[in-house]
């Protein structure tokens, strides 16, 4: 990009300041001029000098570097995923862009999308359709009203990063809930390569492409992303199929204003092979539940989606971002009844950010607030064979939550900085029975409020060490999926939580180091459970729970040519003196789970890598603790480099030894010692080749 006019005077300093920085030997061996008199008044005529370079990204969009600086200045536990990393393998899951993310627990459900996304236990019971996480996109929610999320809306491939903030750390984006927030982050058109074209193919199936485009001209930019995704997966009825469009495009009205249109469009359809009881997962794990194939059971949608964002920096020291949004949702869900569900949500955020000096200390100032509102027409019916039998149900559902909250970062000496914050919660859950049958009206008008209040404190011994240390309080609404989402209404409370958190950052040249320690006191976590005779009740509030842990992640590169990266967890949650659980341990994840890669590069023509996930002991299925998962531990080997200026391959092989191994399993409250259709068996020996194009 050429600077002209106003922006030539930039230019001109900018050239005069490279020609000033060099010094008289490297000008002169340069560009070198002819000799002459200096007594002469002969006039020397320059060769024309022309300065080339890039806007700076505009402030909406701050790049790798910039969001790295501002999730270390958090007193609590964040990461970072730059998905450059995850580009030279498979993308097909997001355990694939996540699963080295320190704190981060992933488990693909049966090799799709859908997965337990957890962190610190957040959404605990959820194998499909999340919740506990703010799910962001460029900043901007993606969870519906009520707070629930679909995976499929997300493309990893179509993010430059990651950002994560895990527990009650997320004030900056917005959220105060349990699990923290999750941030996918577009590429500019800017920092994106002009043309991508990138093929997966592999085991079971699978195909997978993707076309992107960038570029930018002026003041304006543009990115799009257009993927495709087929496999006919490892069980039987496991077929899923997808197509998603990202773009966004920018416009810098000036040198302090800046806009930003975010486009989506996502159209996936999956079948569902149901859990498997151990037995049968350990004897045939490609089998699929018999409810299932009966049933015809899937979960298919579209979704539409734009956002649009506005970036004003009055001052040098602040900014102000407005977010709007729309999305729009249908839904087929053929589960043990057929749902046919579409929903808007409409929402708003505002956040300011000011740096600079307060009473001659340094200091950091967020804050914002948001409004999300949404409507849901939740139809139901009999399940004859996967079609829509008899009506058996209708609701319309209303969904808001307003939130404000507020940050201050103040340094008091050069080391040590305090972080006091709050956010204050407002959330409403109105559901009217449009088909009473039996005589039961099932409408129901609830409302949530909260203050969850944040106290935090840093200390910087030097340049690229800190420790944090912080003391919380979260609140998490019910979704509707608690309130409605199984065969009658559930009236639950709001889950609340009291976190201490200790913790330790390290970034040198050649070892970065992420470590947290937790503990959460929660008061009515969202659960499902039984009475004391064993009947189930449904999603209730539990009395007390604890959730404690140690979330480490490092990579370490001890020669050029290696690289050590590992992402470690250990998982303490269980139940408080419950009178029906006492302090048996929470159902739904393992104990401890290690993943990790040692990776030799030759250049950057040839890597080779290979890879273990291992989890000691599997997680129990039930609050009661009767049945367990086993652990299992898996060996993947990924090969890849450069072919050519503008070429990369790679050859990703997952599970190596052909292990029968449990991904995940269903939660339920007491499975009596019964081995029971509650679980979810990883893929088998896989190999995945891909192929990436992008020029300069």
């Amino acid at each position: 990009m050429s600077f002209s006019s106003p922006a030539a005077p930039r230019a001109s300093r900018l050239a005069v300041a490279l020609l000033l920085a060099l010094p008289p030997s490297a000008a002169l061996a340069a560009d070198p001029l002819p000799a002459s008199d200096p007594d002469s008044e002969q006039a020397v005529t320059l060769e024309r000098v022309e300065v080339r370079g890039q806007r700076p990204l505009a402030q909406s969009v701050p790049d790798l570097a910039q969001a790295r600086a501002r999730l270390d200045e958090r007193a609590g536990a964040t990461a970072l995923v730059d998905a450059e990393r995850y580009r030279d393998g498979r993308v097909g899951t997001l355990a694939d862009a996540l699963g080295y993310a320190a704190g981060v627990f992933v488990q693909p459900r049966f090799g799709a999308e859908e997965a337990r996304l957890s962190i610190r236990g957040s959404g605990l019971q959820r194998t499909f359709h999340g919740r506990g996480i703010a799910l962001l996109q460029d900043g901007v929610p993606l969870n519906l009203a009520d707070g629930s999320f679909d995976f499929q809306a997300i493309e990893p491939l179509a993010a430059r990063y990651i950002q994560i903030w895990r527990g009650a750390n997320a004030l900056e984006a917005g959220a105060a809930t349990l699990g923290g927030a999750i941030d996918f982050v577009s590429p500019a058109g800017y920092d994106a390569a002009p043309r991508t074209l990138r093929l997966e193919a592999g085991s079971f199936g699978s195909r997978r492409a993707q076309v992107a485009l960038a570029g930018s001209s002026g003041r304006a930019d543009a990115y799009l992303s257009l993927t495709g995704a087929r496999q006919d997966g490892y069980r039987a009825h496991a077929v899923q199929e997808n197509y998603r469009l990202s773009g966004n495009a920018g416009f810098q009205f000036g040198d302090r204003l800046d806009g930003r249109l975010y486009l989506t469009h996502v159209d996936t359809r999956s079948q569902l092979p149901g859990n498997l009881t151990l037995a049968e997962a350990l004897q045939d794990p490609a089998l699929a539940a018999p409810a299932n194939l009966a049933l015809d059971q899937r979960r298919d949608f579209r979704l539409d989606r734009v956002a649009g964002k506005l970036a004003w920096a009055p001052t040098d020291a602040g900014s102000i971002t407005l977010s709007l949004f729309h999305s729009d949702k249908s839904l087929h869900h053929p589960i043990f009844q057929v749902l046919e569900q579409a929903s808007r949500d409409d929402g708003l955020d505002l956040r300011w950010r000011s740096e600079g000096m307060l009473g001659g200390r340094r200091h950091i100032l967020v804050a914002g607030m948001s409004h999300v509102r949404g409507r849901l027409d939740d139809e139901r019916f009999v399940n004859v064979g996967g079609r829509a039998g008899a009506p058996s149900n209708r609701f319309d559902q209303h969904a808001a939550n307003t939130s404000a909250f507020v940050e201050e970062q103040l340094w008091l000496t050069p080391r040590w900085a305090l972080a006091l914050g709050a956010q204050a919660l407002r959330a409403e859950r109105r559901s009217r029975d449009l088909l009473i049958s039996g005589g039961r009206d099932e409408s129901f008008e609830v409302d949530y409020t909260a203050v969850s209040p944040k106290l935090g404190l840093r200390w910087l011994p030097g340049e690229g060490t800190q420790l944090f240390a912080n003391l919380s309080r979260s609140a998490e609404p019910p979704s509707f999926g608690e309130l409605s989402g199984g065969p009658g209404v559930t009236p639950v409370d709001q889950q609340r939580a009291t976190s201490a958190e200790l913790g330790l950052r390290l970034h040198r040249e050649t070892l970065s180091l992420d470590l947290a320690l937790y503990r959460a006191r929660i008061d009515g976590e969202l659960l499902a459970l039984s009475d004391g005779q064993g009947n189930p009740l449904g999603t209730v509030n539990a009395d007390r729970s604890l959730h404690q842990g140690l979330e480490f992640g490092v990579e370490w590169t001890p020669a050029p040519a290696w690289r050590l990266s590992a992402s470690y967890l250990y998982n303490d949650f269980r139940f408080q003196r419950d009178p029906v659980y006492g302090d048996n341990r929470l159902a739904g994840v393992p104990p401890q789970q290690l993943r990790a890669a040692l990776r030799w590069a030759r250049g950057a023509r040839w890597h080779v890598e290979p890879s273990l996930e291992w989890v000691p002991h599997g997680g129990y299925v039930d609050h009661a603790n009767t049945f367990r998962a086993p652990g299992f531990a898996t060996i993947g080997l990924r090969l890849g480099g450069d072919a050519g200026a503008h070429w990369q391959w790679f050859a990703d092989l997952r599970n190596l030894g052909d292990r029968r191994w449990i991904a995940s399993t269903n939660v339920v409250a007491d499975a009596r010692g019964v081995d029971g259709r509650n679980f979810l068996p990883g893929d088998g020996r896989a190999l995945y080749v891909g192929l990436e194009w992008r020029p300069d």
